[in-house]
């Protein structure tokens, strides 16, 4: 129970990486504040890991603030921030309309920059106070057609490596993840797509998308949880200012 006494703040904690993330940090005694938008989802996690529901958009400061509190209130001061909640649309760039760039912009980057200032007192004051940001893949290399969503997790990692600078002689790491394509419900409205676009069958449109895993197949979302542990662990305090790639070998 290497994390008993912390209390991790996980948004996006109802589905995929969130959700899998709760349960490795449950494991290890962390008590838990799981944040999101599907109320039904995130009861189920909560109800199984005794932790801690708190229904809301993370790109509404005025619900942020609620989460925060409400988490707070049952669990203490946050020592461990997981900032994981994100999602993407595809369209080429041509017609990516503003409305598309600010909403993805909202909920992949500037509700990373709200979370860590919400968190940033309470991870100051802490013993060990540990800022997980999971990015992408896409944060390290560009793909074609989301454009917005490229330049977000982009902005992820830069935002993370000088939070990082900015925190070198204080208690508190910030490292960003950067996941593969992951089977995940974000993945799989993405094979969703390729079909309705191209007609092909669910198979053909997985197989295009798992060939940019070496190793093949997709990565777990387990997998992205085992790194996040990793960073959240008292032995790893050295480790700030990193992008960890899980990516099934593929090579940026």
């Amino acid at each position: 129970m290497r994390l008993t006494g912390h209390h991790a703040f996980i948004t996006g904690g109802g589905t995929g990486i969130g959700a899998a993330i709760a349960r490795a940090l449950g494991a290890e005694g962390a008590r838990l504040t799981l944040v999101g938008r599907r109320r039904d989802k995130l009861d189920a996690v909560a109800a199984e890991l005794n932790a801690l529901a708190a229904p809301g958009d993370v790109t509404r400061s005025d619900e942020l603030e609620a989460c925060f509190a409400a988490g707070r209130a049952r669990h203490g001061p946050v020592t461990i921030l997981v900032n994981n909640a994100g999602g993407s649309r595809s369209a080429p760039f041509a017609r990516v309309t503003r409305e598309l760039w600010r909403q993805t912009m909202a909920l992949n980057l500037d509700a990373v920059f709200d979370c860590c200032q919400a968190a940033l007192p309470d991870l100051l004051a802490a013993e060990s106070g540990r800022i997980v940001t999971i990015s992408s893949i896409a944060g390290m290399k560009p793909y074609p057609y989301v454009a917005p969503y490229v330049a977000a997790k982009h902005g992820v990692i830069g935002l993370t490596r000088a939070l990082a600078l900015e925190l070198i002689r204080t208690r508190v790491t910030a490292n960003a993840v950067c996941p593969g394509f992951t089977d995940t419900d974000l993945v799989a409205e993405s094979i969703a797509t390729i079909q309705a676009k191209t007609g092909r069958s669910e198979a053909e449109a997985r197989a295009e998308i798992e060939k940019y895993n070496p190793q093949g197949g997709m990565i777990a979302p387990r997998e992205i949880a085992a790194a996040v542990l990793w960073l959240c662990l008292p032995e790893s305090r050295a480790v700030t200012g990193q992008s960890i790639v899980v990516a099934g070998g593929e090579i940026m």
